[in-house]
């Protein structure tokens, strides 16, 4: 190693070892037997509050953070739900209360929903992410960090060999 070690900033890949827990102490992500995450740097892929959070660590510092909710993945709206007529839905469809799915809305776009609530006819579709509202506590662990190569940064995120992480 040289020198100057090199630290997070921006078009830089990092990989972090990970634990994710609420407020009540619940764990709900972690890397642990999945191997590090990797993401690029300054590009949104990753919670911002976390992002902004690990700038300027190097490899071997370890961190715990807490992001709220509005740098994590959003204040809860209680609005962002839709009751939709439960023929709406394949038939072969199980659908169960808090199952996740994808929905297209008029213009095309896919969406993120889960059902809140399963009623005699109607199914209620919540658009907010299941973590909305929720203070996130992260422990990262930087275990590697490189410049990215003039492709990833190209196309703005990591080509590695586990595919895309969303």
């Amino acid at each position: 190693m040289s020198a100057d070690n090199p630290v997070i900033q921006d078009d830089m890949v990092v990989s972090v070892e990970y634990t994710l827990h609420l407020d009540d102490g619940e764990q709900i992500d972690s890397s642990a037997g999945r191997g590090p995450l990797e993401f690029l740097q300054g590009r949104g892929q990753i919670i911002s509050g976390l992002e902004q959070a690990m700038a300027g660590m190097a490899v071997g510092d370890s961190k715990d953070v807490v992001v709220e909710p509005a740098a994590a993945y959003g204040e809860f709206n209680p609005d962002a739900n839709q009751v939709v007529p439960q023929n709406a839905f394949p038939q072969d469809m199980d659908l169960q209360e808090g199952m996740g799915m994808q929905v297209q809305d008029e213009h095309g776009h896919v969406m993120e929903a889960f059902v809140a609530e399963l009623r005699d006819d109607d199914v209620v579709l919540d658009f907010n992410h299941p973590l909305a509202g929720e203070t996130l506590h992260c422990h990262v662990d930087v275990v590697n960090l490189r410049p990215a190569t003039s492709e990833e940064l190209a196309h703005g995120h990591v080509h590695g060999e586990h595919g895309h992480h969303h």
